[in-house]
C-alpha cells in the first residue's frame, strides 16, 4: 500500500502540540502533500481555533499546558459547531488504557502514537476525510 498523496487539497489540518519541533515537523510533512496546516500550542488555543477556523481535521497531543488534549477534545466534541470535525489524539503514551480513555470517554475519533511517520498521518487523514 503506497502513501496516499493529495494534490491541491483544500483540507485544513489543525496540529495541536506544546512542542514546537513537533508542530513544525508535522507542518513540514503535511504542507507538501497539499494540506493547509494550522498550528496551536495548547488545548485552549485548539478549542478557540476549532471554533473560529473550523479545520477539516485535528491532530491533538494529549499532555499539554493550559488545557490538556483530552479536555480540549471533550470541549470540541461537545460543541455543536465543531463536534463533526475528526479528531485524532497524537501522543507518546502507548498504553491501551489511554487509547480506550481517549476514544471512549473523551470522544476522540482515533489515536496515534509518536513518533509518527508520514504514511500513518496520510492514511489516517484519508480514512476520516475519504480521500485517496
Amino acid at each position: 500500500m503506497g502513501v496516499a498523496k493529495v494534490k491541491n487539497s483544500k483540507a485544513n489540518i489543525l496540529v495541536v502540540d506544546d512542542d514546537e519541533k513537533t508542530r513544525k515537523m508535522m507542518e513540514a510533512m503535511l504542507t507538501p502533500q497539499g494540506y493547509g496546516v494550522i498550528l496551536a500550542k495548547d488545548g485552549k488555543e485548539a478549542v478557540d481555533v476549532s471554533c473560529s477556523k473550523k479545520p477539516d481535521f485535528i491532530f491533538m497531543d494529549m499532555m499539554m499546558p493550559v488545557m490538556d488534549g483530552l479536555a480540549a477534545c471533550y470541549e470540541i466534541k461537545a460543541n455543536p459547531v465543531t463536534k463533526g470535525i475528526p479528531l485524532v489524539m497524537l501522543t507518546a503514551m502507548s498504553e491501551e488504557g489511554n487509547k480506550k480513555l481517549a476514544i471512549d470517554a473523551w470522544h476522540a475519533d482515533g489515536y496515534i502514537t509518536k513518533p509518527v511517520e508520514l504514511k500513518k498521518l496520510l492514511d489516517t487523514i484519508a480514512y476520516f476525510l475519504h480521500v485517496t
